[in-house]
Parts: C-alpha cells; structure tokens; sequence
C-alpha cells in the first residue's frame, strides 16, 4: 500500500519543531523534536479516545509547540507488509494534513513500542503499570527520532 502523498522532506526548513506520533485506538503517543539538533523527546500520551477529543488535545498542542511538520509512525509487519492498523494510521496522517494544513511525512514504526518497552524497563519503570502511562510516548520519541536521524543521513 503506498503512503500518503504528504511527505515534503525537501521543503523542511533547517530549524522549527516537529511533532511525532505513535497513533493506536485506544492511545496515542506525542514526542517532540527540534530540526536543528536532530533530537527527539517523549512528550505525552493522549488517552482520548473519541475523534473529538484526540484532535482537540493535538490542537492544544499545536498550539503549544508551533511545528513545521508532524510525523506519524507507520505500521507495518517484519516483512514490510501493512499491518492490520496501517490503514487506521494513514487515515489518522491525512486527517492531521486535512485539519491543521501542515505537512505530514510517516516513518516506519516497525518494533518501536518493543524498544520503548525495553528502554523504560532499564530506566527504572520496573512494573508494568509505570511503564504502560510512558510507553506510547517513548514509541513516539523513537519514531520521530528515527525521522530526525533519517534526514541527518541523507545531507
């Protein structure tokens, strides 16, 4: 399945923040990132589940941060393959294109909540309930990290 036409990399400018996002049904990891320094940082979950309330919690954000882009993590199996939740997941990057008219790139996401799992279990979040409330988070920083470092590659 191809992605959504909504990947301007050549038009990012050389500094301004990006949000990133791990999207799932019932949360929805935040990170945010800085085009200059390459870094990314986990932001926040949101745990809204309804339409209206995911994207007013986007809009505040947006609001907040300012980006010049958002970056949505893709899902895909192993192999390359779409995953069950890949449909779910262009759909949620074209309604952020369609609602806030700011370019929206997706990145692979393959085995990104496994190594955010892991990260926060050596990070002192030993039981799972702690590790649960950052987890989407984490996978949004690893996502938009990989973006960032992505781009770093090829200048």
């Amino acid at each position: 399945m191809p992605e959504p036409a909504l990947r301007p990399r050549t038009a990012l400018p050389m500094r301004g923040t990006l949000l990133g996002f791990d999207y799932g049904q019932a949360r929805t990891g935040v990170a945010v990132g800085e085009l200059e320094t390459g870094t990314a940082s986990a932001l926040l979950t949101i745990n809204d589940v309804t339409r209206a309330g995911r994207f007013a919690a986007i809009a505040a954000l947006l609001d907040e941060w300012r980006p010049v882009a958002l970056v949505v993590g893709m899902p895909r199996h192993l192999d390359g393959s779409a995953h069950e939740l890949t449909t779910r997941c262009l759909r949620f990057a074209n309604q952020l294109h369609g609602r806030f008219g700011l370019p929206v790139m997706t990145c692979d996401e393959r085995l990104t909540s496994v190594a955010a799992e892991e990260s926060l279990k050596h990070s002192g979040h030993a039981n799972w309930r702690s590790r649960k409330t950052h987890l989407d988070a984490v996978a949004a920083q690893l996502i938009l990290q990989h973006f960032l470092d992505s781009l770093h590659e090829q200048s």
